[in-house]
């Protein structure tokens, strides 16, 4: 290890809501492991992805920049800019050994293995989505090739076994058994790469694709949830029909849910399941930093790339829509010898934040065209915990499917949220200080306008400030 440079493990789970874990107040969900590492550090109560959908949010916290500014706003693109630089890429350059194991998703993963940008990773475990349908070729896919190494064949462990009253496989379903699961590959592939002898410092990324959908932990996990304790989505039953007014821009809209109509307690279980399983593999990794003698020297950062609606207005998965299930995601910084420890901190914060603050922490200048905004200085008790941003965006541009192509724009200023569907008359306005679960859409209520057009003017200036800077300028003409 560096004398002044610190190790980093940057732990990135899919798909997972802010409110799953036990120390921040669900009641319903054990995380012990994440609960130590609150202790231990710095819980951003109130941070937000600039994307509701996977490649455009890792394409932002890798470098500190919108999707939009970046021009990276869908899944399923062919390549990553060659012209856009990664935290990752810079640290390495700076000395540090940098490691993956899991999604990287940057571009296209579906039908083939995605093709790497210039990511400073010196190993590159590579796995997405270990689905029932494995579709890449084997030998590049590293948890495929782990499997096969151990002797198990994927198509008769995923769901070799049953779980009583887990017969709805399009809610939830048993998966593969937790010591072959992806979420522990990526564990074991991260402890294999922190513990290794070195004398720089290093940098993992572990990045497991749970808990993404489809909802299918271990059986060992599914079996130990009390399903009849689990809560019950927001929901109310008009929704029904008024989230059909956005039909066509979101295809989550097109047929609403509503959680009479299946065992929705059911797969909030499953999926608190598969946080389970993602706890219990935190706690390995803290574990292995502890025995190892680097947990004092290693910045740990727990975050997610977006969130899961889990049943919540009638929606499933993620699309086009920003309700806090959606956007607001789990933000923990650790780093126990330079860091506050147990700070919970209520302060407006975006994903764009993190890239900056591990620039700021290695001690290189924050570049120019990177948009986050630092944290270091709540993070060493040299500012306000509660004061970060005056508010914080959120984007989606034609970014999930080619018969949506949607384009919208979320800004939330701590108490009002408002979301422009851009081509569309309708729009959302909450406010979220009397309506914390977004269940009155204020848009069209006269009394709300003076309100609605303020925000608009913020965002539309938001907007226009984030643009790209384009090529550097060498002179007046």
């Amino acid at each position: 290890m560096s004398d002044t440079l610190p190790n980093i493990l940057w732990i990135c789970t899919d798909q997972q809501r802010y409110d799953t874990i036990r120390a921040l107040g669900n009641k319903h969900i054990r995380t012990p492991n994440l609960d130590r590492l609150i202790a231990e550090g710095v819980a951003f109560e109130r941070a937000y992805t600039q994307s509701p959908i996977c490649t455009p949010s890792r394409a932002c916290f890798l470098t500190g920049r919108y999707p939009s500014t970046l021009h990276v706003n869908r899944n399923g693109n062919d390549y990553f800019p060659a012209n856009v630089t990664l935290i990752t890429r810079v640290l390495a350059d700076t000395g540090y050994d940098c490691g993956l194991a899991g999604k990287l998703h940057l571009s296209a993963a579906h039908g083939r293995v995605e093709i790497r940008p210039d990511d400073g990773y010196r190993v590159f475990k590579w796995s997405h989505h270990p689905s029932p349908e494995p579709f890449w070729p084997t030998e590049q896919h590293d948890y495929q090739l782990w499997l096969q190494q151990q002797g198990i064949e994927w198509d008769a462990a995923y769901s070799a076994e049953s779980v009583e009253g887990w017969t709805d496989r399009a809610i939830s379903r048993a998966g593969i058994a937790a010591r072959y699961h992806q979420t522990t590959w990526c564990a074991n592939e991260a402890i294999a790469f922190m513990t290794q002898a070195r004398e720089g410092p290093w940098l993992m990324s572990v990045n497991p694709y749970d808990p993404h959908p489809p909802f299918d932990p271990p059986a060992e996990y599914l079996a130990r949830m009390d399903v009849s304790d689990m809560p019950r989505p927001l929901f109310q039953p008009e929704e029904m029909e008024s989230q059909l007014d956005f039909e066509g821009i979101d295809h989550q809209t097109e047929t609403p849910r509503s959680p009479d109509d299946y065992d929705a307690q059911r797969m909030v279980a499953a999926y608190y399941a598969q946080i389970e399983l993602i706890d219990a593999q935190v706690g390995r990794m803290l574990d292995a930093l502890e025995s190892s003698g680097q947990r004092q020297d290693t910045i740990v950062i727990f975050t997610s790339d977006h969130g899961e609606m889990l049943g919540d207005h009638g929606l499933l998965y993620k699309g086009c829509r920003f309700y806090e299930g959606a956007v607001h995601v789990p933000l923990i910084v650790s780093w126990p010898a330079r860091f506050r420890a147990g700070v919970r901190s209520h302060a407006l914060v975006e994903l764009t934040d993190i890239a900056p603050t591990l620039y700021d922490a290695v001690g290189l200048a924050v570049p120019e065209n990177v948009q986050g905004v630092s944290l270091l200085p709540i993070l060493t008790g040299q500012a306000d915990p509660e004061v970060h941003r005056d508010f914080v965006r959120c984007e989606y541009h034609d970014t999930l499917d080619r018969q949506y192509a949607s384009h919208a724009n979320m800004i939330f200023d701590g108490r009002y949220k408002l979301v422009v569907y851009h081509g569309h008359r309708i729009g959302e306005l909450y406010d979220l200080l009397e309506d914390p679960n977004e269940l009155r859409n204020l848009w069209d209520d006269p009394r709300s306008l003076p309100i609605k057009y303020e925000r608009m003017k913020l965002l539309f200036d938001a907007l226009m400030l984030s643009t790209d800077e384009g090529q550097p300028r060498t002179g007046r003409y």
